[in-house]
């Protein structure tokens, strides 16, 4: 099974989840979005397979330094134009396999997961 796997390569997260998909033998592509961007239109799959409240990373400094108007009535159209224009504003890692997709990293979940893929 191979994976396509979205995030920034120094995420402390990112890297234990590449560790843990290494420890699993689970092969994957790795798209660095810091350097590759953020397609709106990816970010719209996403956000129907795992909703874009998941997606969205609230807790980041991006988030926290953005202007009270882009914080304010935030919906799934513009939280996907702020993940489209700060890509650390996107939970990560994201991975997309046969099953669907997985936002962040949880052992159990992606153990779950992949295993129905």
């Amino acid at each position: 099974m191979t994976v396509e796997f979205y995030g920034i390569p120094n995420c402390d997260t990112v890297k234990k989840a590449r560790k843990w998909l290494d420890g699993q033998g689970i092969e994957y592509a790795f798209h660095d979005y810091k350097k590759e961007g953020a397609d709106p239109a990816k970010l719209a799959e996403w956000s129907k397979a795992a909703s874009w409240e998941a997606l969205l990373n609230r807790r980041g400094t991006t988030f926290r330094k953005l202007s009270d108007a882009d914080k304010a009535d935030i919906d799934e159209g513009k939280a996907i134009r702020l993940m489209a224009e700060h890509p650390s504003m996107i939970k990560r890692p994201v991975i997309e396999h046969a099953g669907g997709v997985l936002v962040g990293f949880n052992a159990d979940d992606w153990s779950q997961g992949l295993k129905q893929a």
